[in-house]
Order: C-alpha cells, then structure tokens, then sequence
C-alpha cells in the first residue's frame, strides 16, 4: 500500500498552484527586472500591472486537472538559489568553444558546433544499439519515411521556419499522433491563446476539446514577458508538473518569443540552455517551434537553439523564377538516427501537413 503524503490542499490542482507560485515572483515594478529586454519591460510597463497574473485561472483552463504524488509545499528546489557566502556563481558560457561541462568534466554537448548539423547517413552508429533505442513517430505523413525508425524517445527536437510554413499545425500534429497512441500531451503556447489552439485543431479535424475533458491533453497559455521573468521557477517545477500529469509528449509554441526577451545575447544563450536542460530533465519527448533567420532559413532567429536539440527540422519556402513558390522540409540532424537528407516539397491541407517523400522540390 503507497503512503501519500498530506499537503494541505489535495484538491487544488497542480496547474492552479504552480500559477499561484509564479505570482509570488511577478511582484514589482518593471524597473526592477533588469534581466528583461528593454521590450520586454516596455511592455510591462505600457499594460500598468506591477503584479502580472498567468493567464486562464478559471477551473476549466487549470493545466493540469489531477496530480500523481503530490508534492509537500515544504519541498525546496535550491537549483536557482543564490549562492552562499564564499560561493560564486558559474558562469560558465554553455557556448564557449569546449562547451559546458558535467561534474565528471564531460561536455554537455553531444557534438560539436561543427557536427552540429550532421547526423543521418548512418556512419558511426551500431545498428544493434540503435534497434535498442525506444522510439517515436512524428505524426507527419512522409516525414517519418524520411527518418528511419523514428526519432529516440524523449528527444528535444525544434522546428524551424518562417511565418506560414507550418510551424504551429507541426506541433499539434506531434502531439496529435500521441494523443492516438494513448499517450498524454502538453501544449505551452506564448502566441496564441487556448481557445485559438483548439479552435485550429478543430479546422483540422482533431477533436483536441474531447482529449482535454478526459484529462490527457493540457493546452496552456503563458504570455513569455511572463514566463520569462519567471523562468527559475518553471524551470524548477515543471519537471515535476509534468511527471504528475504522466505527459509522454510536450510542445511549447514558440521558443523565439522566449529569446526575444533578453536584449543580453550571453543572458540569453545562458537562460535557453538552462531551460532546455529542465526540458531534459522532465523525461518527455519535446518540440518546440522557432523563427527562422530572416537571412538565413535554415538557422533559427537567433542561432541558439539548434545548438541546444536533439533533431532539427526545417520549413521554408522555395522560389523559383519559372515555377511558383512550394513549401519544402529538410531534416537537418536527428541525433543516433539515419534519416534522408533530400529537401522535399509538403502541402498543408484541412488535415494537417503531408509530406510528399517520392517527389523532388526541384
């Protein structure tokens, strides 16, 4: 028999005092968030709210409606505490030229910045250890022909693109081929709103409105000027939140926003990584969607989260002077995976994006 520890608020649900434990962090004027872009508290500053609240506190937007093993409040995650007198902070840049390292002294990156991108033709791998890897559907038709196998489960994956490539139908549509393996799902979105994300399934055909009454799939949305000047906290619990709600799927919508927040380059390549590793820490399998470069499309907005990801996949648009312009997916690295490096052209269509895998772009 399992004891369960008594927390004093057994009906309150985790998504209610998570958003209660970022209130606590949201008070104070603008000014006195240094770490925020000028953007950032600009907006703060123009709404008037010294105190920002989460958006969606009614019962029905809670985020996660039943907890597995709840926490006591007593529990303290010092991961973020200041240090101790005589201690320093590490400041390590996760970007410097050797990477990060563990306690033991190894990288914390899997490559290097210039393997960043490889990946997919096979050499190197044992396909003994490979076929030991449990793995995971993308839920795009074509795309997953493309990767052999599929992707390793509990990957950080982006994806990458500009505006009207897909981005969003990408990661509902992830989310959507766990929903119909039986497999719980989260979807954090800082662009649109809850009713705006089920409303787009629902153009799709994807009854997302039923999987949130039945209490497997959350859909939760977060304003990033808040969930940035937050971000310890969530980077604390959400680990945790997660584990109790039993998601084996997450989106968050969309990491450039999140970026867009920090004017530091060095704060924001800092708050990234320290967030993708809490995105590691959490066990689930994650996509998250990105801007790509206006110069460049095949790097996101700011070059820091490919960097940071497991698989990489980017959308974009192919002009042509004789053909009109056609949208085209390329795998750009899926880590101990092979996987096809052809660009091909995709459509997307009242039910979701459809890889063409026999066509060319070209």
């Amino acid at each position: 028999m399992t004891r369960q520890r008594h927390t004093g608020h057994s009906h309150t649900p985790p998504a209610r005092r998570f958003r209660q434990k970022l209130a606590e962090l949201l008070d104070g004027p603008p000014n006195d968030r240094p770490h925020l872009s000028g953007f950032a508290r600009k907006i703060l500053y123009d709404s008037g709210r010294g105190d920002l609240a989460v958006s969606g506190d009614s019962d029905e937007d809670d985020w996660f409606e039943s907890g597995v093993g709840e926490e006591s409040e007593t529990d303290t995650d010092t991961s973020d505490a200041e240090p101790a007198e005589g201690e320093s902070l590490d400041t390590t840049d996760p970007f410097d030229a050797d990477g990060p390292a563990d306690a033991e002294g190894e990288s914390l990156f899997d490559d290097s910045f210039g393997s960043a991108f490889e990946g997919g033709d096979g050499d190197g791998f044992d396909e003994d250890f490979e076929s030991n890897i449990p793995r995971i559907d993308i839920g795009v038709e074509g795309l997953d022909e493309m990767v052999q196998g599929g992707v390793p489960s509990r990957s950080l994956m982006v994806v990458i693109g500009s505006a009207g490539t897909g981005k969003t139908t990408f990661g509902l549509q992830f989310l959507r081929r766990g929903l119909q393996n039986d497999e719980k799902a989260v979807f954090i979105t800082l662009e649109e709103t809850r009713d705006a994300i089920l409303a787009t399934a629902d153009e799709k055909g994807w009854d997302f409105g039923t999987h949130v009454e039945e209490g497997r799939l959350a859909i939760v949305d977060l304003d990033p000027v808040e969930m940035a000047n937050s971000l310890s906290s969530i980077r604390s619990d959400l680990p945790r939140l997660v584990d109790d709600f039993g998601a084996e799927r997450l989106v968050l919508d969309s990491v450039s926003l999140l970026e867009m927040m920090y004017d530091d380059q060095a704060e924001r390549r800092t708050e990234v990584f320290d967030f993708t590793k809490a995105l590691k820490r959490a066990g689930v399998s994650t996509m998250l969607t990105s801007e790509a470069s206006e110069g460049n499309s095949y790097a996101s907005r700011h070059g820091i989260i490919e960097y940071l990801t497991d698989a990489v996949f980017v959308l974009q648009y192919v002009r042509s002077e004789f053909q009109e312009t056609r949208l085209a997916v390329e795998v750009q690295k899926i880590r101990n995976t092979n996987h096809s490096r052809e660009t091909k052209p995709y459509e997307i269509t009242d039910s979701g994006i459809s890889v063409y895998q026999q066509a060319n772009i070209f």
